[in-house]
């Protein structure tokens, strides 16, 4: 059910006070909270914009009910991603109530001109497609969505002419499609080559690098910003690592965790615009954002790097 009155006040009034005072929401100093000036940015081709490399995915994470007990980090999160100069949110209507709770959390706290709000539609049918874009407007609590998405290609081609009317009228800023699926790369570039968008958004991590191979090399020729889905590979990578100490030469591209050595991973791919990792607990965020910092791998770190996943 969505937040009563009281919540909302006592929502806002936390983040507020954390961002005006350079305080973690929940307590202590945050020295760690990046501004945007220190963090890493590229710019989306079609327009110059620049964009923080690194985002927050919402799917899952922010699938709960309108509790305070399960708001609680989430607001947490929203509050500070923003103060360290964080941008881009991405959510879906199909990712169950996590729209919903990302409209409520971003309207309590009073940051929505900080952030980039990206969403989808997924659906068939000009005026089904239509119908659930209106109502991502409502959940978000906003009168323009920053990306609207066509959701792993589903009626593509009509929803992409719905998009560029809105795009057109200013209801949207940016059109694009999405996919999270290897199987369907074959129709992802079809629709990449025959169509002008300004992002496309793929699944690409150190152990997932089909990508790689046509797919970000085609966005980078026909210059169209990439959202990254799946870091992390749904934490395959992690378990693939195990406990192991991180190898001593990730200090070379400024490396302090694991989800930095993946993130940096997919960040020195220069096609690569943002990560967007699932993102709900402050100590993910700072681990996160951290990879928006220092250097990057190059080429010769990043075959390093394939190598020594693989052997694992």
């Amino acid at each position: 059910m969505p937040l009563n009155r009281r919540e909302m006040l006592k929502l806002t009034a936390s983040a507020s006070a954390a961002a005006a005072l350079g305080l973690r929401p929940g307590g202590g100093s945050t020295p760690a909270l990046a501004r945007l000036s220190e963090l890493r940015t590229r710019p989306i081709p079609s327009s110059g914009e620049e964009i923080p490399v690194v985002g927050i995915g919402t799917a899952r994470r922010y699938d709960v009910e309108s509790t305070q007990e399960a708001l609680t980090p989430l607001r947490e999160v929203l509050a500070a991603f923003a103060v360290m100069g964080g941008r881009v949110v991405d959510t879906a209507p199909s990712y169950g109530r996590a729209e919903i709770v990302v409209g409520e959390l971003v309207k309590a706290i009073g940051n929505r001109d900080d952030l980039f709000l990206a969403t989808k539609v997924r659906t068939e049918g000009r005026e089904a497609g239509i119908e659930q874009m209106e109502e991502s407007f409502r959940r978000l609590h906003t009168d323009r969505i920053d990306l609207m998405q066509v959701h792993n290609l589903v009626d593509v081609d009509t929803q992409l002419a719905t998009l560029r009317e809105w795009k057109a009228a200013g209801r949207i800023r940016y059109l694009g499609i999405t996919t999270s699926f290897d199987r369907q790369y074959e129709d992802f570039e079809r629709v990449m080559r025959e169509q002008e968008m300004d992002f496309i958004q793929v699944n690409y991590s150190l152990g997932d690098r089909g990508a790689g191979e046509r797919i970000l090399p085609l966005a980078a020729d026909r210059g169209m910003a990439v959202l990254v889905n799946l870091p992390y590979a749904r934490g395959r990578l992690f378990q693939t690592v195990g406990d192991r100490p991180l190898p001593e030469w990730a200090a070379e591209f400024d490396c302090e965790s694991w989800g930095q050595f993946f993130l940096k991973f997919v960040l020195s791919e220069p096609a690569v615009t943002c990560a967007i990792p699932g993102t709900a607990k402050m100590t993910y965020l700072e681990d996160n954002v951290g990879a928006a910092r220092g250097r990057l791998p190059g080429p010769e770190l990043r075959e390093r790097m394939i190598a020594f996943y693989d052997s694992l």
